[in-house]
């Protein structure tokens, strides 16, 4: 597995000509801005258990999460449909600072907390059809650095890890959720909790679609 953290210096990292952009920034926040983000989130945010559907059998996710976004942002996976919350006040604050950096709309954010090193979350892409046919996805970390791994989907032993410490942004974009998975591995040695914040827009008739198909 290629070791890219050394690289990604507030640059494009090297992926296959034409397969989607993945953009690191790290520092995006200053400390004083990581830590009270980190603490107001920790505390005020709407965290649940989420029951996932697993080859047919309903598991336990090994995080916990909450969604927040405009109103009629809906948005399914693994068998779940997730209604946004509100937006928590400081999330807004990010939003607004997202759009205004990057001149993106953003209607939604999905939020993980990883209790500690054994939570993660698996192999996957963002690829639902709420998302678009070439997503943007902004991904903030706070608290403790957790690797983040991503693989070719049509050849596994294309693999990458970055190691992202906290107020580092992350983007993917362009068509980088059709040829690339990516995961949070477990690493048992771990104590500390991170919150990661996925910035997206959902496409609300892509939703209603789903709805009306029954999906």
């Amino acid at each position: 597995m290629t070791d890219l953290f050394s690289s990604a210096q507030n640059e494009i990292l090297p992926l296959i000509q034409n397969q989607g952009e993945l953009l690191c920034l790290p520092n995006w926040l200053s400390r004083e801005e990581q830590g009270r983000y980190f603490s107001s989130f920790s505390q005020e945010l709407d965290w649940k258990t989420e029951t996932l559907m697993m080859a047919g059998k309903a598991v336990q996710s090994p995080r916990l999460v909450a969604w927040y976004g405009d109103p009629g942002a809906r948005y399914r996976y693994s068998g779940l449909t997730y209604t946004a919350l509100p937006w928590h006040p400081l999330l807004s604050e990010l939003r607004q600072r997202l759009i205004q950096d990057f001149e993106t709309p953003l209607n939604s954010v999905l939020a993980n907390l990883y209790r500690n090193g054994k939570d993660s979350v698996s192999w996957h892409a963002d690829s639902e059809p709420e998302l678009g046919a070439e997503p943007v996805i902004y991904s903030l970390s706070l608290g403790t650095s957790r690797f983040f791994d991503f693989r070719r989907i049509s050849d596994h032993k294309q693999k990458h890890r970055i190691e992202l410490h906290s107020g580092t942004l992350l983007i993917m974009r362009g068509p980088f959720q059709h040829y690339w998975q990516h995961q949070v591995p477990k690493q048992l040695k771990i104590d500390e909790p991170r919150i990661n914040l996925t910035f997206r827009y959902i496409h609300q008739d892509a939703a209603k679609l789903r709805q009306d198909l029954g999906n």
